[in-house]
């Protein structure tokens, strides 16, 4: 049964910050910062609503597999470019990736962060995503921002002790134009 509105909500929005241009999304939790963290970080706990990693990172990379995709997702290498336990954590992809709906044309680096904070036993969890710049950034944003806010909403699931089964994604195919027109 779905929990998710249909269509769900888009609430991302566009930031600049040193010269680039962010996606960002925040969600909340009324949980602490240590666990809003672990489930964001720990892969046994990741892969219940999104993905698992392997590796070991403190060599500065770990490969990346979203599960939620199906069986046969490739896994991706990711650099960490930060890691600072329980605040702040920063990837970015190893190989530039398109963002057309066929997969041709221009790429780009996926470039992601989350920042946590806590205050009266609540977490807020900001997602940050770097685009690229001019038109394939909102070519890219228009891909993923529903994706992210999908895959955001069964975090919240999780934290809500519901079935992320019930965050459909028919809900969330539509957002694109939401963020096309938000980043044009």
């Amino acid at each position: 049964m779905s929990t998710t509105p249909t269509p769900a909500p888009m609430t991302g929005r566009k930031e600049r910050r040193d010269g680039d241009t962010l996606l960002v999304i925040e969600r909340r939790f009324r949980a602490p910062i240590d666990d809003v963290w672990a489930a964001c970080t720990d892969p046994e706990r990741m892969e219940r609503w999104i993905g698992t990693w392997s590796g070991d990172p403190a060599s500065g990379s770990v490969s990346f597999r979203m599960t939620a995709e199906g069986e046969d997702v490739a896994a991706e290498e990711m650099d960490v470019l930060a890691c600072e336990p329980p605040r702040r954590f920063a990837v970015r992809g190893r190989e530039p990736q398109p963002f057309s709906a066929d997969g041709s044309g221009d790429t780009a680096h996926w470039h992601m962060e989350l920042e946590l904070t806590e205050a009266d036993g609540v977490t807020s969890l900001t997602f940050v995503q770097v685009l690229a710049p001019g038109a394939l950034g909102t070519e890219m944003v228009a891909s993923v921002g529903p994706g992210w806010e999908y895959y955001l909403d069964r975090l919240v699931a999780v934290f809500a002790d519901e079935d992320v089964d019930g965050v459909e994604w028919p809900a969330y195919e539509g957002g694109s134009g939401y963020y096309r027109e938000t980043f044009a």
